[in-house]
């Protein structure tokens, strides 16, 4: 799927406009009441919207959820290419930065309804994760075929891991959020020493 493929379960266009009324007010009843208190009935009554519309648009609470957090990002891995591995990296820890502190208490409750969820971890997998990994893949692919790294690379496989651990692992272990100073420093000190740069 590529990262600006629409749910399978979506079967018409709403405005642009409307769209993104329905996912900010999403994100603002996850942020009121979590996910697992989030349902159809108030997401359709905060949108004006019928439950059988949302249904039919994104399929389930776990698609529409997932859509919305899709929405926060405007730029993904796909688009980044700034002609240097390193650059891409850096411009990446960057972007996710950005999105990471500001909803950081809302991505620590939606984890743990991950683990719960199988359908709300299918669609995350689904409709983020498996896009930003290919298009991770297509940025380290660009930097070997550049020759800054060499072509199957160990490391390269751990990328996407070593990038999530450092916004996870920092609030853990220092009690800090993973600001664009820490993760600028994490890249150069870790991701590019671990694929020979």
């Amino acid at each position: 799927m590529t990262p600006d493929a629409e749910p399978r379960a979506r079967r018409s266009r709403l405005s642009e406009d409307r769209e993104r009324e329905l996912y900010t007010a999403v994100i603002d009843l996850l942020r009121e009441s979590g996910y697992d208190a989030l349902t159809m009935d108030a997401i359709a009554a905060r949108t004006r919207s019928s439950k059988a519309t949302l249904y039919r648009q994104w399929g389930g609470k776990p698609e529409l959820v997932v859509a919305a957090l899709r929405s926060c990002r405007p730029i993904t891995a796909a688009d980044i290419d700034t002609g240097t591995l390193r650059g891409d990296l850096h411009e990446l820890v960057r972007l996710r930065c950005g999105t990471s502190v500001r909803d950081a208490s809302l991505m620590r409750a939606l984890g743990q309804a991950l683990h719960k969820d199988p359908d709300l971890m299918r669609a995350f997998r689904t409709l983020v994760v498996e896009p930003e990994s290919a298009a991770l893949d297509t940025m380290l692919r660009r930097g070997a075929d550049r020759g800054e790294i060499a072509a199957g690379r160990p490391a390269a496989r751990f990328v996407p891991h070593m990038v999530l651990g450092a916004l996870a692992a920092r609030p853990l272990l220092e009690g800090a959020e993973a600001d664009p100073a820490y993760l600028a420093g994490y890249v150069d000190a870790v991701v590019l020493p671990a694929l020979g740069l």
